[in-house]
């Protein structure tokens, strides 16, 4: 199963804040990272802060179900046990559950401070304007 591809994230000015976000640097509760599993490179993916991270790098915050991936036949030729993506991360049932139960886990908790609050309404808004069609 190939669980890693060549592209490594971008390190933009967003990517810093997703990044102290996910090592809990914006006052929010650090929570232990939840295991998920290790690449064949020897990288461990893990749940950090609500996100699923690659080598303790923000990937995605959320799981795709492998039939509503646009690419999935190319995903099961090349791991044909994926059942999820997460960002380039293929993973199985067993994985997926793992990771989905981390990620959930992680939402349920409430952070009222202001930076979480600012989140919150920032991924709101996106939401709505991708919705809309904006991409």
């Amino acid at each position: 199963m190939n669980t890693a591809a060549s592209a490594t994230p971008a390190s933009s000015a967003s990517g810093t804040n997703v990044a102290n976000a996910v090592i809990g640097q914006t006052g929010a509760t650090k929570a232990s990272p939840v295991y998920v599993k290790t690449t064949q490179d020897g990288r461990d993916v893990a749940i950090i802060n609500g996100w699923v991270c690659l080598a303790g790098q923000p990937e995605t915050d959320a799981l795709v179900v492998l039939d509503e991936h646009p690419n999935r036949q190319a995903i099961l030729k090349a791991c044909p046990k994926a059942t999820h993506m997460a960002g380039r991360l293929p993973m199985t049932m067993s994985e997926a559950s793992v990771a989905q139960a981390a990620l959930r886990r992680h939402q349920d908790t409430f952070d009222g401070s202001a930076i979480a609050v600012s989140e919150r309404l920032r991924q709101a808004v996106w939401q709505k304007a991708f919705a809309e069609g904006v991409e």
